[in-house]
């Protein structure tokens, strides 16, 4: 299964494994939660799909790589206890608590979460001291003398064989008392993610294009060439920066991110040209609604991969914006909350107290118990910011009207961020139907929206009439599947490299 039908697996388990009965005890009972064993390549984002489980499950997570542990960390260290046996006194090798168990405890005391899952990557390859340690963990859920506390769901992750020498292979009394779930990469269900979390949307782009090129390990003469979704991402991250300073993106730098020489150079290519594209058709003010006189023709009588690049950036930067009106939305309506809260107290500076250390509380259990994706972070550490300059007024003299302005002050850009992107939706749309009408490419920049999570909020919420009509028109189920195929069909030869 891919990576999202094995997050769902995850998800569904975890809940069953939770559930408990009228008397308040677990419906599958302890010895009977198999531990989880994910399958899979490396890199294709299984320590990201714990997070994601248990942010929607709402439990804690404590996550380690095994093979960057010692036996002694994992089991403790051994330690002598005298015990009586048949009135003899024996000295008993006995073992203080693993760093592991440890940890899910210190998890439980910071966080308040008492159930979670214990995270254990590569768990297949560990050396040969620690390998069963990681038999007995698996079967019996303890490290040492130590078990894994109740509550607590044991998920490890593994490569095949072919992707590590190192990688050994469990036998079947282990394997038959495991859930297992093998784990296959996916471009389609990576693109969801990738549009979530900000890739770089020349990356996503360059995808559309090259789809061979988003996974692949070769062995040579020269050794191992490989791209994984994890170097992509990485990849994407320092692209922005890299930008944002002002400081080239240059070929070597790409190649130390996508470890095969071949797609390294393509993709530096690639960028340069997607750059060229978005200053060539001038993407900023095509969701201005100033678009530059003929662009439309040129986008009609381009190259297909032009076509889809433009379409990347549109969409991209729809995405990026879709994202920052959801951030918004959440602030604004989070501090709606507290202003009903603090109207209703007698006295603004006790009220405005009393959020804010509830408000520190949450992020410091959400922080600790890694809860929070990136956009609830930064609502998060905005609300906190705001609240602290609420209760700096009130104690300099403000009152509660004067708190009421400032939050109308956020109101009022929401709103002018909200209205800013509903033309920019109205205005791509635009650009796109007199540049191809109804058309693949049509169905292409529909497909594109349907894939981003907050594109899909933002329409969702504030609608596009446009979006509406093509939607319903054109992604029509075998129409949509066939144009989609020999959309895939093209040739792979890209003409900025011909």
């Amino acid at each position: 299964m891919n990576i999202k039908e094995a997050k769902e697996e995850i998800v569904h388990t975890v809940r069953a494994y939770t559930a408990k009965d009228d008397f308040g005890n677990y419906e599958i009972g302890v010895t009977h939660q198999r531990p989880i064993l994910l399958i899979g390549p490396p890199g294709i984002g299984k320590t990201a799909i714990m997070e994601q489980v248990a942010r929607e499950c709402g439990i804690g997570l404590v996550a380690y790589t095994i093979t960057h542990h010692t036996r002694q960390s994992a089991i403790g260290l051994p330690i002598i206890e005298h015990k009586d046996f048949g009135g003899v006194n024996y000295p008993v090798t006995e073992y203080t608590m693993s760093e592991v168990i440890g940890s899910v405890y210190n998890q439980m005391e910071q966080t308040g979460f008492k159930e979670g899952i214990l995270f254990i990557d590569e768990i297949n390859c560990v050396s040969e001291t620690l390998a069963p340690t990681m038999l007995q963990f698996l079967q019996g859920k303890t490290f040492g003398n130590h078990k894994v506390p109740e509550g607590w769901i044991i998920v490890a992750a593994g490569n095949p064989p072919e992707y590590n020498k190192s990688v050994k292979e469990f036998d079947i009394v282990t394997l038959d008392r495991v859930k297992r779930i093998d784990v296959t990469e996916n471009l389609a269900v990576w693109k969801e993610y990738a549009y979530k979390e900000g890739i770089h949307g020349s990356i996503i782009s360059y995808l559309d294009i090259k789809k061979e090129n988003f996974y692949t390990i070769e062995t040579t003469v020269e050794g191992k060439r490989f791209v994984t979704a994890r170097g992509w991402e990485d990849l994407s991250q320092m692209i922005k920066v890299y930008q944002k300073l002002g400081i080239p993106v240059t070929e070597g730098v790409i190649r130390q991110y996508l470890q095969h020489p071949v797609i390294a150079k393509e993709f530096s290519a690639y960028l340069d040209l997607y750059e060229k594209y978005a200053s060539d058709y001038n993407v900023e003010e095509i969701l201005k609604g100033s678009v530059n006189p003929g662009a439309a023709e040129r986008m009609a009588s381009a190259p297909f991969d032009e076509k889809l690049s433009v379409i990347g950036l549109l969409v991209s930067r729809l995405s990026d914006g879709a994202c920052d009106c959801f951030e918004w939305d959440s602030y604004v309506e989070r501090l709606f909350g507290v202003l009903k809260f603090v109207k209703g107290e007698p006295v603004l500076i006790e009220g405005l107290e009393a959020v804010l250390e509830n408000e520190k509380a949450k992020w410091a259990k959400n922080q600790n118990g890694k809860a929070l994706d990136k956009v609830d972070a930064r609502v998060s550490r905005r609300m906190l910011d705001t609240l602290e300059e609420y209760l700096k007024d009130a104690r300099g003299g403000a009152d509660f009207d004067v708190i009421r302005d400032k939050f109308n002050q956020n109101v009022a850009k929401r709103q002018n961020l909200l209205s800013t992107w509903k033309s920019g939706f109205d205005n791509s749309f635009h650009f796109i139907e007199a540049a191809f009408g109804e058309s693949q490419e049509m169905v292409v920049f529909i497909t594109e929206l349907n894939t981003s999570h907050y594109a899909l909020w933002f329409i969702g919420e504030n609608g596009c009439d446009k979006y509406y009509q093509y939607n319903q028109g054109l992604l029509l189920g075998e129409r949509q599947r066939s144009i989609m195929a020999d959309i895939q069909g093209i040739e792979k030869e890209l003409s900025f490299l011909g």
